[in-house]
């Protein structure tokens, strides 16, 4: 089996075995959580390789439901399902729906330069490492790359029209209104 990495986007992660029938507790990177159950064929990226995979059964679970649960088609003993704890779950990026223009997945942002467009001046922040939900706002973790004002790591907060002026994917910038002080 080849492993189709530019293809498959990580929407959760395997933690733990949930019962003794092979049921697997999931954390979900989607918004709203249950979303990633929306996804029949998932590619769990094992220390042996990505293996495809079949889940016929999910639900949410928790108090908030803040974890899912899962039935993997073929798995029902929880010794073999505990083999999957701590396993990345994928799925490949043409399975994604389609957003409006100006909404973004995380992983388009993720690798895009960031330029700060502040007081008339323009500075070079470096790339997006990543992005992390605080509650309040997501934030984009910037690090510092080849051509950036120092080597420092920066914490923007996500937030369209204040912070975030624009996203051009085709160019690979987002630019933003943020004190390079900060």
């Amino acid at each position: 089996m080849s492993e189709k990495k530019s293809n498959l986007i990580d929407l959760g992660r395997i933690s733990t075995v949930f019962g003794v029938k092979g049921w697997l507790k999931v954390q979900s990177f989607t918004e709203p959580r249950e979303n990633l159950l929306q996804h029949k064929t998932w590619w769990l990226k094992t220390r042996h390789g990505v293996k495809s995979v079949e889940v016929d059964q999910g639900r949410p679970h928790g108090a908030h439901g803040q974890t899912l649960v899962v039935h993997i088609k073929g798995l029902d003993d929880c010794d073999l399902a505990r083999e999957y704890s701590k396993v990345m779950v994928a799925v490949e990026r043409d399975q994604l729906p389609e957003l409006d223009d100006d909404e973004f997945y995380w992983h388009q942002l993720e690798g895009l330069q960031v330029i700060s467009e502040y007081e008339g001046q323009s500075y070079h922040f470096g790339v997006v490492q990543k992005l992390i939900e605080t509650g309040a706002n997501d934030v984009i973790v910037v690090s510092a790359s080849e051509g950036s004002i120092d080597t420092r790591e920066r914490l923007v907060p996500y937030v369209p029209e204040r912070f975030v002026r624009g996203i051009d994917l085709e160019r690979g910038v987002i630019t933003v209104e943020w004190d390079p002080e900060f």
